[in-house]
């Protein structure tokens, strides 16, 4: 028997262009000899729907909309994910079309509310198994965080299953393709089962879905892996149930399945949205390049603008690096000086910028206005041209707040929030294997934010090696500052990282969403107070 995962991307809400690609895909799958589709989870109403689930119309529209797609399925059976409405409990279901009826439909028991998952809010979970019967073969459903439980899938197995089928909506971090096959093999182990597991490609605001589904066998060999991040029909020869070695994995180092997230967060979120482009500021410095080159990889050059706004700080390599760059990937590419603007402003403030006796020199408020007024250029350009803003800062950055409310955080997508400043130039070098388009020096040059004659970021920040290493210490794995000390770090680096880190807080509140690629990213699963007293003590 052969069977088929419809690998596909879906859109947050849009109930039929969603069920007219599931019915496009269910009917390849049947022109190819499947007798079985398998969709993601929540295919049909796309993931996560969050508090469209909250309102009525919404869940109604749902279920208009999947009798109307039942009603279209003939010849193959269809395995799909869909909120499901029952005894007046919201369920995250999958159910089993065949010959135009739903004839089997499966609760999820293992509702996650934790990391970037809230749904509890929404759904009730289930509590039984559910297992059919197709061409002889006994096939039994879990969705998601179902398998990560022992009881889902021992249940399973208790109910005669001879393979279980896993719906995913699971999003993408660094590694979490590994972690998937690892706990997968831990119920193999323990039911002695094969299983196919189907995943969600495409973006949703912060999070991006990396699909690379795969199959495993009852030994826990990897039997078919499918792609990153593309669309696919992935089929599946099955006998006795058990898959038959077919499609397998292309190795890709870490970097490229990061750039590709990316590319693809940047992608989905503008076009999803109907945004006709996007323009950035060019600095000629490290950041803002990786932010056009995954601009225009993602959404072609005729889509991106990019503004290089120099200022007396301004290096005279920044600004030939900025032009070469522009040129190299063919982008529009203008320059509007900020010199003017900056005395008017400093005009318009000298009398309060002098009112106190140590104001009487420059500090980090001339800095900041430079910044800020760059923002307000570039947002005026956005009203102008119908462009969002894609601001540059990286997540090194965003951590200790280095970066400026309403100047250079001042846009509508943060392409490398979750991307820490050493990862940057790994991504330019890996970007640079692809072609040539960020020049050596931008890379090798000592990154500087060009506010005040001879700046460096080290004259503010500890080394990023250092400062990335405590930051993913103390904000994606949790550990207190004794433990980060025990790494060797100095104290007073370490110190200084973690009170930067929560002196933040209020910044990033107000920072632009951006794609998530680590474990744990500022946005969904970093839900920290910005009133507190509490500190952690050595």
């Amino acid at each position: 028997m052969k069977l088929a995962i419809a690998q596909i991307n879906c859109t947050v809400g849009d109930l039929g262009g969603n069920a007219r690609k599931i019915l496009d895909y269910a009917n390849r799958a049947k022109q190819s000899g499947a007798k079985l589709v398998i969709t993601p989870e929540l295919a049909l109403s796309g993931y996560p729907p969050e508090d469209l689930l909250l309102r009525e119309g919404f869940r109604e529209a749902c279920g208009k909309a999947m009798a109307n797609l039942a009603a279209r399925i003939n010849g193959v059976a269809l395995l799909i994910g869909h909120p499901h409405l029952a005894d007046n409990k919201l369920h995250n279901a999958a159910s089993l079309i065949r010959d135009g009826k739903i004839i089997a439909t499966y609760f999820k028991n293992e509702l996650p509310n934790d990391f970037v998952f809230d749904e509890r809010r929404y759904f009730a979970p289930g509590a039984h198994p559910c297992v059919f019967d197709l061409e002889g073969i006994k096939f039994s459903i879990n969705i998601c965080a179902d398998i990560w439980q022992k009881r889902t899938a021992a249940c399973a197995k208790e109910a005669g299953a001879d393979i279980i089928l896993v719906l995913n909506a699971s999003p993408y971090h660094m590694r979490k393709q590994a972690l998937r096959y690892e706990v997968i093999r831990e119920r193999i182990n323990e039911t002695g089962l094969s299983f196919v597991y189907a995943n969600m490609t495409g973006a949703q605001d912060e999070l991006v879905f990396d699909g690379a589904s795969f199959a495993m066998n009852h030994k826990g060999e990897l039997t078919h892996q499918f792609d990153e991040f593309k669309e696919t029909l992935g089929l599946i020869e099955l006998q006795n149930g058990i898959p038959i070695r077919g499609k397998m994995p292309t190795s890709r180092p870490l970097e490229a399945s990061i750039y590709s997230a990316l590319c693809l967060g940047v992608k989905d979120y503008v076009g999803k949205n109907g945004i006709p482009g996007v323009l950035l500021g060019l600095s000629g410095g490290v950041d803002s390049a990786l932010t056009l080159a995954i601009a225009v990889d993602a959404l072609g050059a005729d889509k991106v603008r990019a503004v290089m706004m120099p200022s007396r700080f301004t290096a005279d390599i920044s600004l030939s690096d900025a032009r070469a760059m522009a040129r190299a990937m063919g982008v529009h590419y203008c320059e509007i000086p900020i010199d003017t603007v900056f005395e008017e402003y400093r005009q318009t403030l000298a009398h309060e910028l002098l009112a106190l006796p140590q104001h009487g020199r420059a500090d980090v408020t001339e800095e900041n206005l430079q910044a800020r007024i760059r923002g307000n250029l570039l947002m005026a350009l956005s009203n102008r041209y119908g462009s969002i803003v894609l601001t540059t800062g990286n997540k090194s950055e965003m951590a200790v707040g280095y970066c400026t409310l309403y100047g250079d955080m001042a846009g509508g997508f943060a392409v490398l929030k979750d991307i820490k400043k050493t990862m940057v130039y790994q991504l330019c070098h890996h970007r640079n294997t692809l072609g040539s388009i960020i020049p050596e020096r931008v890379i090798n040059r000592a990154p500087s934010a060009e506010l005040r004659p001879d700046q460096t970021d080290q004259d503010s920040l500890p080394p990023y090696e250092v400062l990335d290493s405590i930051i993913e210490a103390y904000m994606e794995h949790d550990l207190s500052l004794s433990e980060i000390l025990s790494m060797d770090y100095a104290e007073a680096d370490v110190r200084r990282v973690v009170h930067l880190v929560r002196l933040s807080e209020h910044k990033r509140r107000q920072s632009p969403i951006g794609p998530r690629i680590t474990q744990r990213g500022f946005g969904k699963d970093w839900r920290y107070p910005i009133t507190a007293r509490y500190l952690d003590e050595f």
